[in-house]
């Protein structure tokens, strides 16, 4: 079977072949293939499992069938049963890296781009529920409440597409409770400093010369995040108020 070009990212090129999928390794390879092979003893099958290396040194990840919602909208996997999973499978991977070696001397590993775009579906009769997280290249020790305002910030498109902001702000609160989240104060403050901080790392990206973030800034995704930023600060009382 030939290779096949797999959408979804303007970081990596991500190809399929056969049964596996074949990628060039990040900047924290080591790391991350630790991690997968930790998922792999433990028996947690929401991540690829890592296969190796092969000969063009690109490493080798097991191919997830499903669906991934490379693009928005994203209507198929915004039901309330879905985001609550979404939150659930979080937790799950969180616990089993809490206390870690992997976690350091912080609460848990962090995926740190939990989005859709990186979440495999299924349908088992009662529409799509997610399924793995991929795209694991920035895993890193962190806390808790990173993963939780990021999720929040993308399964729920938090910025100007928003058109019910009671409902949504409801949205935030379902994904919390799913996940567990006793200590809900710093949500939204989390939220926004994941914005600021992924505008400004697009642009100074950019402005290195990284090909990647500069076809990122390109595509108009600074401007975005920073419409974003200013329609999550304008309406940061209300989603606090409903995480209260």
């Amino acid at each position: 079977m030939a290779e096949q070009l797999l959408p979804g990212g303007f970081v990596n090129r991500v190809v399929r072949d056969g049964d596996t999928v074949r990628r060039e390794p990040g900047d924290r390879a080591e790391f991350v293939h630790s991690l997968l092979r930790y998922f792999e003893r433990d028996g947690w099958i929401g991540a690829p499992r890592f296969l190796g290396v092969d000969g063009q040194g690109r490493e080798m990840l097991t191919f997830l069938d499903g669906y991934v919602a490379w693009q928005s909208p994203t209507d198929r996997v915004s039901s309330a049963g879905s985001l609550a999973e979404v939150a659930r499978l979080v937790r799950q991977f969180h616990d089993l890296t809490a206390g870690t070696p992997l976690a350091g001397d912080q609460e848990v590993v962090c995926h740190n781009d939990l989005s859709p775009k990186n979440t495999v579906y299924r349908d088992s009769g009662d529409g799509l529920r997610p399924f793995a997280f991929l795209d694991w290249d920035i895993a890193a020790p962190g806390a808790r409440i990173h993963d939780v305002a990021h999720m929040c910030w993308q399964y729920l498109n938090l910025g100007p597409a928003v058109d019910d902001l009671v409902a949504t702000s409801h949205r935030v609160r379902l994904m919390c409770d799913a996940y567990g989240l006793a200590d809900r104060s710093r949500v939204v403050e989390t939220i926004l400093w994941w914005q600021d901080r992924c505008w400004r790392g697009i642009s100074a990206g950019a402005e290195a010369g990284d090909a990647a973030m500069a076809a990122l800034r390109a595509s108009g995704a600074v401007r975005s995040v920073r419409a974003a930023y200013d329609w999550v600060l304008a309406h940061q009382a209300e989603i606090e108020e409903s995480l209260a």
